[in-house]
């Protein structure tokens, strides 16, 4: 896929990406290329390729579901500018 210096420009307003006048040409080749490499990755079997997370076969080390408080709601609510005990308080915001 050819990109053109129009389709560029427009590309570059998009992403709000300020692209001198004299880079336009050449950066019109580069993603032309980028685009026929891309187009490229289409054609690849991967019909008998099972999905995977990683590159290499690795179990993740598994530990209890449980589920606490964490035991530092007092350092937390330390942080807090305003508080009542035992909770954040903030603005009204609701009139």
């Amino acid at each position: 896929m050819a990109l053109d210096t129009d389709t560029v420009r427009r590309i570059a307003h998009l992403a709000r990406v300020r692209v001198p006048e004299a880079e336009l040409e050449p950066l019109a080749g580069e993603l032309s290329n980028i685009l026929t490499w891309v187009e490229q990755l289409g054609e690849v079997d991967t019909e008998n390729v099972p999905p995977m997370t990683s590159v290499v076969a690795v179990r993740l080390p598994m530990r209890e579901d449980r589920v606490d408080d964490g035991g530092k709601a007092e350092a937390i609510l330390s942080n807090a500018p305003e508080g009542a005990p035992g909770f954040f308080a903030v603005p009204k915001v609701v009139e």
